[in-house]
């Protein structure tokens, strides 16, 4: 696999999700939740870079952490337990099912270094808990993406609520300070859709390396009320499947030679006035999953039209 050759230098924000993305939160259901709500496997992982040089200490900061106030989605009474798990070390990344989407083992790969579980705390309520001091050299090194990585695994243990949550990616435990260069991704995503009085757009960048030819988006439970359009330097808009209510649906795009080794855009637009919670990931023609970066490698994606000029003699 290639190595990037998109710049992360000069990426600044690590928030996750990235405003850029306009997700308005992650979200992780309780393991008695009902799937329809929007969580297929009541787990959701993400990775933390680091770049190459840096040696000072890092921090992965969770954002209203507990599930039972104001910002999460509560069946009832708050009854849901959520965990929080840090890995680092060997196999974070590489090991078994490290990456897959929909992994059957519930032992995450890596050196367990922290883990936290919230239930309903008034004191984590809207407010931030801090991993960290983490050693940069503590992460697993990965070449492909010129950095360390740690990870941190979100699961539902008990109850039936949805636990909305936010990262940040900072070189501070008490404020969020980018990580120079730093990125965060995910494998597989379960995101909540806002709500809108009109119609409202957010934005997933998956990765497309040099060995990809095709691609496949599968969404859950998006309820028929999205619309997914993808744009690149070489596509302006091709539509993809999207999912009803608790149910996968999935579509293939192709990819082309000058696509590989940037991010793609997808565009989900909704219309619908309330909130919906969703999981879409991306596989290639090997059936392996594509990595969405919070933040675009290799920036914004832009389609680039061939203007093709005919001279008359």
């Amino acid at each position: 696999m290639a190595l990037l050759a998109a710049p992360l230098a000069g990426a600044r924000a690590q928030a996750v999700p990235n405003p850029g993305e306009r997700v308005e939160s992650l979200v992780t259901f309780g393991a008695q939740s009902d799937k329809q709500w929007g969580d297929d496997d009541f787990s959701q992982t993400f990775f933390f870079l680091i770049p190459e040089n840096q040696r000072t200490p890092v921090y992965i900061r969770v954002w209203d952490p507990d599930c039972g106030g104001q910002n999460d989605d509560l069946k009832g009474a708050a009854n849901t337990t959520t965990s929080f798990s840090l890995y680092g070390g060997p196999s974070t990344f590489s090991g078994p099912q490290a990456r897959d989407p929909r992994p059957t083992n519930p032992n995450p790969t890596g050196r367990l270094l922290k883990s936290q579980t919230f239930g309903n705390d008034a004191k984590y309520d809207g407010k931030w808990y801090t991993f960290g001091p983490l050693n940069p050299l503590e992460g697993e090194q990965v070449d492909e993406f010129k950095g360390r990585v740690f990870k941190l695994v979100a699961r539902g243990l008990t109850g039936n609520d949805g636990n909305l949550y936010r990262y940040f990616f900072s070189t501070s435990p008490t404020a969020n300070v980018s990580v120079e260069g730093g990125n965060a991704f995910t494998y597989e995503y379960c995101f909540r859709l806002p709500a809108t009085a009109s119609k409202t757009t957010v934005h997933l960048y998956p990765f497309v390396n040099d060995k990809v030819v095709s691609i496949k988006q599968s969404n859950f439970d998006v309820d028929n009320a999205a619309t997914l359009n993808v744009f690149s330097i070489a596509k302006n808009g091709q539509p993809g499947a999207m999912s009803g209510d608790g149910e996968w649906t999935s579509s293939t795009l192709p990819i082309a030679d000058k696509e590989h080794g940037l991010s793609l855009d997808f565009r989900l637009t909704s219309t619908k006035p309330a909130p919906n919670d969703m999981v879409m990931y991306v596989t290639d023609q090997y059936d392996t999953a594509l990595p969405f970066f919070a933040i675009p490698l290799g920036g914004q994606p832009r389609y680039q039209y061939d203007i093709k000029v005919k001279v008359h003699r």
